[in-house]
């Protein structure tokens, strides 16, 4: 969900509904794009109408409020993690392929969103305190999904200790957020394909050393 790409707000061939609901997710792309550079508080309705070709009031057909397009964002993204992350886990053969599928999941996603992770970093605090409630809770049940699957890994490690090895693999892969984006890559920076197999590589480093 980023603002590089910004589609039509109005895409030929759509009936009503498809045509709110492409309307709805660009507004989300650009919203995102908008909040990483700005900061939540520099970005106003009518910035985020602006970028989709509508205007600032037409956006509050979509959202009451700029808290909430924030609220859509970020509890969309850890439910989306959440059920991700589930379903690798149970697909996978054995806790090792599932760790494995864990880490190229998690990283396909902070290449795919970089803006996401930046703004959570940013303006996690300016959500309403129930959508910040959510959020936290949707992250508390992802990070398990890791530390059930570390734990059957590593079975002399406490809980807790495992625990703090996924979030700090978490806090490697998310770091190239800070750095890079969505096509948008600083001279020198490697391509995807590279940043996407050392991100992978030293995090299954990190979280299967003994």
């Amino acid at each position: 969900m980023t603002g590089r790409d910004t589609p039509s707000p109005n895409p030929p061939h759509l009936g009503r509904s498809e045509a709110k609901a492409a309307r709805r997710s660009a507004l989300l792309r650009s919203a995102a794009g908008l909040f990483a550079e700005r900061g939540f508080a520099g970005v106003s309705m009518e910035d985020l109408g602006t970028a989709v070709g509508m205007s600032g009031p037409a956006v509050y057909r979509h959202f009451p409020s700029k808290q909430a397009v924030l609220a859509a964002l970020l509890v969309g993204v850890s439910q989306d993690l959440l059920d991700g992350g589930t379903r690798e886990v149970e697909q996978a053969p054995d806790s090792d392929r599932a760790l494995r599928s864990l880490v190229t999941f998690h990283v396909a996603f902070a290449l795919d969103d970089p803006d996401v992770i930046r703004i959570q970093d940013h303006d996690l605090d300016s959500l309403a305190p129930d959508d910040r409630r959510a959020v936290r809770t949707l992250q508390r049940r992802y990070v398990e999904r890791w530390v059930d699957v570390l734990t059957t890994l590593h079975a002399t490690i406490p809980p807790a200790e495992l625990r703090v090895r996924a979030l700090a693999g978490f806090g490697l892969i998310n770091s190239t957020s800070h750095s890079t984006s969505r096509g948008r890559n600083e001279a020198g920076t490697p391509d995807r394909e590279a940043v996407r197999s050392t991100l992978e590589r030293m995090a299954l480093a990190a979280l299967l050393a003994e």
